[in-house]
């Protein structure tokens, strides 16, 4: 009982031993061997909630992770060393403020850097956007084609690249044109004279979809009667497609057909007439 004792004092001895002294600095043994096991505990830590965190995600989105998780080790490391130091009676009052008003500084620099990455972070966890997505952000269409952790950058459909900051994806209204599936419905609209016969319209609409390589037969393709417009009956021929990101190639293919078809069939498509009445005034001279 005694000999434990005696080792017992020997350890205490041994990890009070004083490696540093001075007026507001006293480091320790023990306080040098503590910071040393809590660095290796929070690497392991680090090392299992990366693992489970990416467990499920492709391999892709996985190494969009290491940089993350390499910041936050020695974040970690940092607030360790400093909590622990603290904790053992080294005086950190001075370094603690100006590290405060530097963080505070770098935050408000920082702020949308951070809301970015931190975005990024939450669209590759839920998986809410795919590579080869087609999205509308701000009345432009693009395909995906990289999702990193602050941008995500799309090809537009005259092969411009746009750059999107990740945060919009939360803050803004983004259509995701595939996110469900591939298919898309698509319309065009078109108006024919007052006097023309609606059924060889519709028809001619039909066969013109029918024609069309790019239009599924599946949902199949219909043509609605929309309003009586002012200059012209509304019509509007509605299709399905899995190439959403080319549809205005479609589009355009097709409106060379109807024109075709409704010359040979003699349907004219007006163009906005207005009657303008002038009314003259008899003016009576003064004397």
């Amino acid at each position: 009982m005694k000999n434990l004792e005696n080792v017992l004092n020997a350890m205490k001895n041994f990890l009070s031993y004083r490696i540093y002294d001075s007026d507001t600095v006293h480091l320790t043994i023990g306080t040098f061997l503590t910071i040393i096991i809590a660095i290796i505990a929070v690497t392991y830590i680090l090392k299992l909630v990366h693992r489970l965190v990416t467990a499920k995600l492709p391999e892709e989105d996985k190494n969009k992770f290491i940089s993350i998780f390499g910041f936050l080790k020695y974040l970690f490391y940092i607030l360790v060393v400093v909590t622990i130091l603290h904790s053992s009676g080294v005086n950190l009052t001075v370094l603690l403020t100006a590290s405060a008003a530097l963080f505070v500084g770098l935050g408000f620099a920082l702020q949308y850097l951070f809301q970015d990455i931190i975005s990024g972070i939450l669209i590759i966890l839920d998986q809410s956007l795919h590579v080869s997505d087609i999205i509308e952000v701000e009345g432009k269409v693009g395909r995906v084609f990289e999702i990193r952790l602050r941008t995500t950058r799309a090809l537009t459909r005259d092969d411009k690249v746009l750059v999107i900051p990740n945060h919009k994806f939360l803050t803004d209204s983004i259509y995701n044109y595939t996110q469900n599936h591939k298919t898309t419905r698509e319309s065009i609209k078109i108006g024919v004279a007052y006097g023309s016969d609606v059924q060889l319209v519709t028809k001619l609409l039909e066969e013109v979809a029918d024609e069309q390589k790019s239009v599924l037969r599946s949902p199949k393709y219909f043509v609605l009667f929309e309003d009586f417009g002012d200059s012209a009956l509304l019509f509007s021929l509605n299709y399905y497609t899995k190439d959403s990101f080319s549809d205005p190639r479609i589009k355009s293919e097709m409106r060379y057909k109807i024109d075709a078809k409704f010359r040979q069939n003699a349907i004219s498509i007006p163009f906005p007439q207005r009657d303008v009445h002038l009314f003259q005034k008899n003016l009576t001279p003064k004397d």
